[in-house]
């Protein structure tokens, strides 16, 4: 260390005592940057080129899967139940889209989504025969039920529900005070089951009932919005059991029929099918297949609603299928369909 003479000259500049002092802070400034700069560069090693320090990656995104559904699963709360259930054991993310059995049919054919969850066996079976589909599992199943009014202006109540159909078009058309039926109008699974009683009941539904007069309402809408519609207009629907227990509570309309094989209603689980599917989005459609079939799922399923509404909305197959005619044992290993 020196000092500065007051006085000295610097390259031919005559400085005083404070202008020595002023250099001299500059110039351990410059010192001690100098030694910092050493102190944080990483030494290179000679003849090797120095390479770029890596960024980080983000995790990698988890896969999306798009599940169509009905809204009758959906209004439920069914699927919202099991669907984080389903994304931690496959670190998937599942996306919902839900409206009438028909037009989730239709998007799948277009190929605008993974997994089908329907309930219409005629429609179903029809998809499947084009090629569209794999793995066909049922999974649970409920019931539909008639309601109305409770005071039951057209005496339906207990009635098998052939009988009753034709009971309310009767007295539908003859203008009877208080006897009008909300129909889904939608080609959903409800809808089906709907023109399945009408022509068991010896109706041709597009030239006898469906625009037969004002008794005969076209809702076009999901099961929830056409149960409140009904219940706002004090009018007769079909409706499967487990949204009608959903609404229940803002609901002033009863079940007047519950009982009747062709009350049926069975839930379906399709993995989709087309010939530019991603073969991982295919493998990932069968896993939720397995999923849905698998014993803790099952019971999950069986569970759900009891809390709250003091029985279950859907009763699992648990393997006791055979009695309805569809599948729920086979493993889900299909990647093409059986013509294809």
């Amino acid at each position: 260390m020196f000092l500065l003479e007051e006085g000295v000259v610097v390259k031919g500049m005559s400085l005083t005592r404070k202008q020595s002092l002023i250099l001299l802070a500059l110039a351990a400034l410059v010192i001690l940057g100098a030694v910092f700069a050493g102190c944080t560069t990483t030494p290179q090693t000679p003849g090797v080129t120095p390479t770029a320090t890596a960024t980080p990656t983000p995790a990698e995104a988890r896969q999306k899967v798009l599940l169509a559904t009905t809204t009758s699963l959906y209004d439920t709360g069914l699927l919202d139940y099991l669907k984080p259930m389903f994304e931690k054991k496959y670190n998937v993310e599942l996306l919902i889209t839900s409206q009438g059995t028909g037009k989730a049919l239709e998007v799948a054919k277009r190929g605008d989504c993974d997994i089908l969850a329907v309930h219409s066996p005629s429609q179903e079976e029809e998809f499947m025969a084009g090629g569209n589909g794999l793995n066909r599992r049922c999974f649970a199943y409920n019931y539909f039920i008639i309601v109305g009014p409770a005071n039951d202006p057209a005496g339906i109540k207990g009635m098998q529900p052939e009988a009753a159909f034709k009971k309310l078009m009767e007295l539908g058309k003859a203008r009877t005070a208080g006897v009008s039926f909300v129909s889904r109008g939608d080609n959903s699974g409800t809808h089906s089951a709907e023109k399945t009683i009408w022509k068991a009941a010896g109706y041709n539904y597009t030239t006898d009932i469906q625009k037969s007069g004002e008794w005969y309402i076209e809702a076009g809408r999901g099961m929830g919005e056409t149960l409140q519609l009904t219940s706002e207009k004090q009018a007769y629907t079909i409706t499967d059991e487990g949204t009608y227990l959903a609404y229940k509570g803002n609901l002033d309309i009863v079940p007047l029929i519950e009982q009747g094989d062709i009350l049926l209603n069975v839930y379906s689980v399709i993995t989709v099918y087309t010939p530019t599917q991603p073969a991982e989005k295919i493998a990932m459609g069968n896993n939720f297949v397995t999923f849905l079939n698998s014993p803790e799922i099952q019971t999950a399923i069986g569970d759900f609603g009891k809390e709250k509404y003091g029985k279950g909305l859907f009763t699992p197959m648990n393997g006791g299928c055979s009695q309805f005619n569809c599948d729920c044992t086979s493993p889900a290993n299909a990647t093409k369909p059986v013509a294809a």
